[in-house]
């Protein structure tokens, strides 16, 4: 004879309404189950999927379990699974990782033998790849099998997956089937072969209302299956169903809670009929203080309640476009932004990515490295020079022949040449010879003034260049911290930390 308990659905990891406590009670449920295996001394626990409620556990969830399947390694009791919906990653599996460390076999398609009886694994498929599936596994010579697998099977609530679909089309001829993915408990048969769901450990949601539990399943020598329910001792749920009649109001949803027993207790408040309105947090501040642990209020009734309030929202993606569009970004930052914040890159790629594009821009120039407000005020400001020297000109020449009506002539121009035998302002004439030392003057005072623009140049250029430099390396430092941010977990793991 094997003995099993069949349990799934721990969804180990959620932090139901936000509380750190309901965290942890899916953790000690979980403990409850391996516990009671090793001192019922059962051949194996099988779970049916999620064992963890996210596909990227918090590192305190993994070494929860980690604690609790070794417990249950060393008292020599096999831990079997399939994966299930909520923890299913693209790439390798955590029960992969649990195998590799020896504390738990991933079923599949090879039979995993347990006493006498074979077990086979079917992880969760989605709906649109199920029409790929065969059904076919490696023959077994035990004197039982079973098949465990996650998901919402036929004649049960809910289901979109054909049990005798899969049964007709399996060259196994199973005893049982013992499933995961319902949270409610229930077996039915189906083509003669009796399906189970063991249920979820905790309640997952206030529409389950009954005890949690998980299966006892024995396989006799003669041939039948045996499978029972039992109940976990998990937190405490008081439901509060409370109507109301015309008149009556708040202090009769109170009157209602103040009758149970709500020390440590999840609260779940129901109001329906009619009535006054009722705020659902001053009744869930009321529970608290009477040591409820949550509580939660719905009110059911349609109450019509006048308001001239007007909300609408914008699209934070514009909001976050339009304040970069602001802030002048090199092309290098806007496209390391476009790599940290939304491009389809993977997390775990970001920072690699990040350094290539980085690399990549430098080899292209640097000036991919200048502020765009930079670039455009520079722009702006050669033109406004431009502008003002071409005022200045034009000034000056309106001005020169009011001020020496014998320079220029009636065109008015403005040439530097200097006749000798042209007149000054007052009449009299200038020689080429006094002319000459303020032309040599001016010729060197202008070699003078080139030489200092020249040095003045040089100095500025290699500052541009080293500016430009810093810049580039800011840039590759802000780079990888923004790539070391956006990959950042947050206390989760994924499976791509351990590849």
């Amino acid at each position: 004879m094997t003995r099993v308990i069949h349990t799934g659905d721990t969804h180990i990891g959620y932090q139901q309404y936000h509380s750190p406590a309901r965290r942890r009670d899916f953790l000690a449920a979980f403990e409850q189950v391996l516990a009671d295996a090793v001192d019922d001394d059962v051949d194996a626990v099988v779970h049916a999927g999620d064992l963890f409620h996210d596909r990227r556990p918090e590192l305190r969830d993994l070494l929860g379990t980690l604690s609790a399947l070794r417990t249950l390694q060393d008292a020599g009791v096999p831990f079997l699974a399939v994966v299930g919906n909520h923890e299913s990653t693209r790439g390798g599996q955590w029960l992969d990782l649990f195998e590799r460390l020896g504390l738990a076999t991933r079923l599949g398609a090879e039979p995993r033998i347990v006493g006498d009886t074979a077990f086979y694994g079917l992880d969760h498929v989605p709906k649109s790849r199920r029409d790929d599936l065969d059904y076919q596994f490696e023959p077994h010579d035990a004197a039982h099998s079973a098949l465990v697998s996650h998901g919402l099977f036929t004649p049960f609530a809910h289901a979109d997956w054909e049990t005798e679909a899969v049964l007709d089309g399996s060259n196994v001829d199973f005893d049982v089937v013992l499933l995961g993915d319902n949270h409610e408990a229930g077996t039915a048969e189906v083509r003669e072969t009796p399906v189970t769901y063991c249920g979820s450990t905790e309640r997952a949601s206030t529409s389950e209302r009954e005890g949690r539990g998980y299966n006892i399943v024995e396989f006799d020598d003669d041939g039948g299956v045996d499978i029972r329910q039992r109940a976990l001792d998990t937190r405490s749920f008081v439901f509060v169903s409370v109507e109301l009649n015309e008149g009556e109001g708040e202090a009769r949803v109170r009157e209602q809670v103040r009758q149970h027993d709500l020390e440590d207790a999840v609260v779940v408040v129901e109001v329906t009929g009619d009535g006054e309105p009722v705020t659902p947090a001053s009744v869930e501040e009321f529970a608290a203080e009477r040591g409820a642990l949550v509580a939660r209020v719905t009110d059911r009734r349609e109450v019509e309640v006048e308001s001239d309030l007007s909300v609408s929202f914008a699209d934070p993606d514009d909001a976050v476009r339009e304040r970069i569009a602001d802030l002048g970004l090199s092309a290098a930052a806007i496209d390391v932004d476009e790599t940290v914040r939304a491009s389809k890159t993977a997390d775990s790629n970001v920072r690699e990515e990040v350094k290539q594009r980085v690399a990549t821009l430098v080899d292209d120039g640097l000036d991919n490295f200048s502020r765009a407000e930079a670039r455009e005020d520079g722009e702006s400001e050669a033109e406004q020079a431009e502008s003002e020297a071409e005022q200045t000109d034009a000034s000056e020449a309106e001005r020169v022949p009011e001020s020496n009506p014998d320079i220029g002539g009636a065109a008015g121009r403005t040439d530097v040449g200097v006749d000798a035998s042209q007149p000054t302002t007052n009449g009299e004439r200038v020689s080429a010879d006094a002319v000459e030392p303020s032309s040599a003057s001016a010729s060197e005072s202008d070699e003078s003034t080139g030489s200092d623009e020249s040095t003045e140049s040089a100095e500025s250029t290699e500052n541009d260049e080293s500016a430009e430099t810093e810049e580039i390396a800011d840039t590759a430092e802000a780079a990888e911290t923004a790539a070391a941010e956006e990959t950042s977990t947050d206390g989760q793991l994924s499976m791509e930390d351990y590849s």
